[in-house]
Formats: C-alpha cells, structure tokens, sequence
C-alpha cells in the first residue's frame, strides 16, 4: 500500500522526468520539491514505489522512471488538469476560426493539436448513420462535364466532377437535379443509399438515353459518396513528430506510422476507450497492446457535432505532459462542439 506521500512522491518522478528526459534521484526531488524531509526518507518512499511496479530503474543509477502502470496511477489519481493560457486559447481560435465547411474544420482542428501540444493529432468524423442529406447540386460545367454537390445536415460536404455520355441543356441538368433531389433529400444518408439503390435495380433492364441515363449516372454517384459518409474516417497531423522523438520510444515507432496509415487499429483503439465524466480517456502503453500500439499513449476528449458524438486526441509517448495535453485535448473539442452547435442553429 503506498503512502499519500508516497502518491505525491510519484507525481514529481513523472513531472521531472517528463521535463529532463533523464531518471529521477532522491536528491533531485528533495531539490526541487518541498517535502521537508531527507533524501534516505525519499528512497524508502521510492522503493516502496518500485515494489508496487510504479517505478522502475532503467539502467545501474540511482534514478528511476515511471512505469505504464505509475503514469496511469499518476493520471487517474494525481494528474491537475492545468489551465491553458491566454495565448493557447487565442492559438485554438484563430486556427478554428471560420472554416469553410466540415472537412476544413476537422483539418484546422489537427492542426491546432499538433502546434499546441507537438504530439500527432486525431479527430475522428462524427458518425453519419443518423446524418439527412440536406442538399444536393448539380451544376453544369460545360459540354458533358457535372459537378455534384452532396451536403448532410451535419455539414458534410461532398463535391465530384463526372462527365456524362452525352451533352444535355441546362434544362436537361435541372431535370437530371431534381429527379435526384426528389430520391434523397430529407432522407438519412443510409435511406438515401438504399432509394438509389432500388431504383437503380429496377431502372437496370431499361434502355437507357439522354436524361434518364444521366440520372442512373449521377445517381451512382451519389450512392458512392454516401456510402463514404457512411465509413468511419480520422483526420491526423503531425506525424513527423514520431521521427522526431523517437528516442522517447523503448523499440520501433513502425506499428505507431502503420496504423497512422492505415486507421483501422486507432479507430476501433478510440472506440473503445472508456470516457469519464468530462468526456477524457487515456489509454498507456501497455494497455495499448491489443492494438500493437504497447509503445504509445493515447488521450481523447469527446465531442459533439449535433448529436453525433465522436472524439478529438493525440497520440504519443508514454513519457508526455498528460496534465497539458488532457486540458489542451479538453479545450479543443469543447471549442468544436461549439462551432458545430453554432453552425447547427444558423441553418
């Protein structure tokens, strides 16, 4: 069992160590700390810690690192989330300031992450299953070129330029508009794929020409870009920052750049971490292990894009400032959840 003074004895080992980079002695803390008592005191406090595998020696010094399990002591227990300053407030709005639509705040956001806390940064798209499209566009761009425009109600926006079989009018494309407008507006993104569906399966054996052609084609294009709204989906930055500090790392930071690359493995690792009741959840080395990510911690913040909750997080070394980066993380999706609540109620 350890002490109280024990619990604030591992706060400064992770404290220290997370701003040296070098193993902690007993000196050092009675240096920089006030525990009004001796070095032979801190040591008997220090190896009661390494008993219960919080923390442990790296090499023959006396200095001592914290283990995954003492920074999930440290974060449950002992971890003050720290204010953001004046400035990292400023530095959040001014980069989510403004944005021109979903994906370019998602982007912003990231971006934000990344220069605030220099870890790599990950949003997760809010869920489109409850997502209604509100708006769909085609527009003419000349000889048989279209752009169509599929927006959702949760300010997803998709835009693709196909080329039709044959040129048709403008009254031709207002048509071709509006027969698509009447199959999936108002409908949710999954209705609206399967109304396409449906008449895609009977239109099939007809013979097809001129408009009725046309919309087949833009129909199927719609259905695709639905069903990419219907795909779970991360934005990230900052994954230079792995090369960067890859000594921070016991082994290779491969698995860390291959599920960067390929999504899966921090999708379903995000998915499943547990919130508490400010809507953070840390996930540290080890307990990474499933996921092939032993080597990295993971923090996120919920939050919220008109009732589709998704989350906000950063990536990184076990050793990082959990206290700055958990505010930081906080900050951020409170600021996106409120972005996307504003842009709700405008429309």
């Amino acid at each position: 069992m350890v002490s109280e003074r024990g619990l604030q004895v591992l706060r400064a080992i992770v404290q220290d160590y997370v701003e040296t980079h070098e193993p902690v002695g007993s000196k050092a803390i009675v240096d920089r700390h006030q525990f009004g008592v001796s070095a032979a005191t801190i040591r008997n406090d220090m190896a009661l810690l390494e008993d219960e595998e919080l923390i442990e020696a790296p090499h023959t010094s006396s200095g001592r690192v914290p283990t995954d399990k003492g920074y999930r002591v440290f974060v449950d227990h002992l971890a003050d989330l720290r204010p953001l300053s004046t400035a990292q407030r400023t530095a959040i709005s001014s980069f989510l300031t403004d944005p021109v639509d979903l994906d370019d705040l998602l982007v912003r956001t990231v971006r934000a992450l990344t220069h605030l806390t220099g870890q790599v940064a990950i949003v997760q798209y809010p869920s489109f299953a409850r997502a209604s499209v509100s708006h769909v566009e085609v527009v003419h761009l000349g000889g048989t070129r279209v752009v169509i425009i599929v927006v959702t109600d949760t300010g997803r926006v998709s835009q693709r330029v196909a080329f039709l079989r044959e040129e048709l009018s403008g009254g031709d494309i207002d048509q071709i508009k509006a027969a698509i407008a009447r199959l999936v507006t108002g409908s949710s993104v999954r209705d609206a794929a399967q109304a396409i569906a449906d008449v895609l399966a009977e239109e099939s054996t007809r013979p097809s020409a001129g408009v009725e052609d046309a919309v087949r084609s833009v129909a199927r294009i719609v259905a695709e870009e639905l069903d990419e709204f219907r795909h779970d989906r991360l934005v990230m930055a900052g994954s230079a920052t792995l090369a960067r500090r890859e000594s921070d790392f016991r082994g290779s930071i491969y698995p860390l750049l291959e599920a960067i690359e390929e999504q899966v493995t921090l999708l379903r690792l995000m998915g499943e971490m547990v919130a508490d009741e400010q809507g953070l959840a840390a996930s540290i080395g080890r307990e990474n292990d499933p996921f092939g990510l032993g080597e990295a911690s993971v923090l996120t913040s919920d939050y919220d894009a008109t009732g589709s909750p998704a989350r906000v997080g950063l990536l990184g070394p076990t050793r990082m400032d959990y206290p700055t980066n958990l505010a930081t993380v906080r900050a951020v999706a409170h600021y996106l959840s409120r972005l996307l609540d504003e842009d709700d109620t405008s429309r």
